[in-house]
């Protein structure tokens, strides 16, 4: 049992578990997450992914949701089992150690220190006085005791590793709960629709109408920016998001994510205004949507209108494909198979990804933890000892860190005292 502790606590297995998740991590980032069965059987029948995992295989071996499969957690769960041995075998007994006083009382025992200085005093006394005095100015915590002096600073820094340990430990909780207990939605809303969500229970939890939706294009027609005016039920001001730009409620946080085409508005010949839904067309392009359109009473000699933005143009074509005109959004209306057809709008949808994550209060306490951690690990600590005797005091002393400066610092402490004692 011991040996299988010691092993677990091996920072080289440690180091092997993190280059896994980070590997898992690039995979999950490569191959699209919580899409349908189907899209991954198809998107990789032709064309395996890395030239190796067919559909089926990437749907078997859980790379469709890395995030929250059971060998990737099992990951999590073994890193932070490591982490928490590796503190508790050996950060803090060190921590314990550094706060333990050690008392050396001859110049013997402090000769076989990292570091080791002896001077010559009038009064090794008077010396030993003086160097308490000088250590306590540059903030050392201080044990005399007789013809003797304990001295340490930084201590805090012991405290650094394990607070790294926990960090991690707690961003790796976070991850996990909210991979098990979170919620994600993706809808696309068009303007004054809502959107309700329900509770478990069946309750109405909350319900957001979108009250209005800007696209912002550069000069050559590329989208930029989108901006949605968002009004929530338990809620009297609206408010804004945009990307990068979300909005956090109620342990929810809606993002930016996407936009659509969701509707257009025709006359055909003297009708009232027509909102026809728009669908998606893959085949012709990326973003492409459209719909066909029946231009007599009984459903004969249809056309098909497509567009790829909400200010168009609409494309109209006969059902052998040629092209007949072009309109624009709220233009004059065109002569289409013997009628005035006309578009008056075109209304887009806004894409919403609705996130709730229990794990990210837990996530951001990790982060905190650990830049903490990582900043008091920086923290050198360093101890000393003294001892005057027979018209000399010797000084000794250990660093965990920058061993080098405080080789150098130490003979500027001695020279200090030195002067004092000639001067006095």
């Amino acid at each position: 049992m011991k040996r299988l502790l010691v092993w677990l606590s091996d920072l080289r297995v440690a180091i092997v578990l993190l280059l896994l998740i980070a590997l898992a991590s690039a995979v999950g980032t490569a191959i699209p997450q919580g899409d349908s069965p189907a899209s991954y059987v198809e998107a990789y029948a032709d064309t395996p992914w890395l030239g190796l995992l067919h559909g089926e295989q990437v749907l078997q071996l859980q790379l469709d949701h890395v995030y929250s499969s059971g060998w990737f957690l099992g990951l999590l769960a073994w890193l932070g089992l490591a982490l928490i041995l590796c503190s508790w075998r050996r950060q803090w007994p060190a921590l314990q150690a550094a706060r333990r006083w050690i008392d050396y009382q001859t110049p013997r025992q402090l000769s076989k220190l990292a570091i080791a200085e002896t001077i010559a005093c009038t009064d090794a006394d008077a010396g030993l006085t003086q160097l308490s005095a000088v250590l306590q100015r540059q903030g050392w915590e201080l044990k005399p005791g007789p013809n003797r002096l304990a001295a340490r600073k930084g201590v805090m820094g012991r405290v650094g590793p394990l607070l790294v340990h926990t960090g991690m430990v707690l961003l790796m909780l976070g991850a996990v709960w909210g991979a098990l207990a979170g919620n994600r939605l993706e809808r696309f809303l068009a303007p004054d629709r809502t959107l309700d969500l329900l509770s478990p229970s069946g309750d109405s939890q909350l319900s957001i109408t979108l009250q209005d939706f800007q696209i912002e294009r550069d000069p050559a027609g590329r989208p930029e920016q989108f901006r949605s005016l968002l009004a929530l039920s338990d809620s009297e001001t609206p408010e804004e998001i945009s990307v990068n730009h979300p909005l956090r409620h109620r342990g929810i946080t809606i993002y930016q994510a996407d936009w659509a085409l969701a509707a257009i508005g025709v006359q055909i010949g003297r009708s009232p205004e027509l909102q026809l839904p728009l669908q998606t067309y893959p085949e012709l392009g990326d973003q492409v949507w459209g719909l066909v359109l029946p231009t007599r009473p009984d459903g004969s000699e249809p056309v098909f209108l497509s567009l790829e933005s909400e200010q168009g143009p609409v494309s109209v074509y006969d059902s052998d494909g040629s092209a007949l005109t072009q309109l624009r959004p709220g233009g004059p209306a065109e002569e289409v198979k013997g009628l005035p057809l006309r578009v008056a709008s075109v209304l887009p949808a806004s894409g919403l990804l609705l996130k709730r994550d229990p794990g990210v209060p837990l996530v951001y306490l990790g982060f905190a933890v650990l830049l903490l951690g990582g900043g008091l690990s920086l923290v050198a600590t360093r101890q000393l000892w003294a001892v005057a005797s027979d018209g000399q005091l010797h000084v000794g002393g250990l660093c965990n860190r920058n061993l080098a400066a405080f080789a150098n610092e130490l003979p500027l402490l001695m020279a200090g005292v030195q002067a004092l004692d000639q001067h006095g």
